[in-house]
C-alpha cells in the first residue's frame, strides 16, 4: 500500500524548497562575505578621513 500524504504539507514543502534554492542562487550571485563588507567599510572610512583632511576652514576675513 502507498503511504498517505497530506497534499497541503507536500505543496508547502515544495514551495519552500524552491524558494530556498532561489535564495541560495541569489546569495551566490549577489552576496558578499563579511570580510569583504568590512574591508569596503574600512576603505570608505579611510577615504572619508582623507577627504576631510583636505577641507579648508573659512577663517576670519
Amino acid at each position: 500500500m502507498a503511504e498517505i500524504v497530506n497534499l497541503n504539507r507536500f505543496r508547502k514543502a515544495k514551495g519552500k524548497a524552491s524558494q530556498k534554492a532561489e535564495a541560495d542562487a541569489n546569495a551566490v550571485k549577489f552576496g558578499r562575505t563579511k570580510a569583504e563588507k568590512r574591508l569596503e567599510e574600512a576603505r570608505k572610512a579611510l577615504e572619508d578621513h582623507r577627504l576631510d583632511g583636505h577641507n579648508r576652514d573659512k577663517g576670519e576675513p
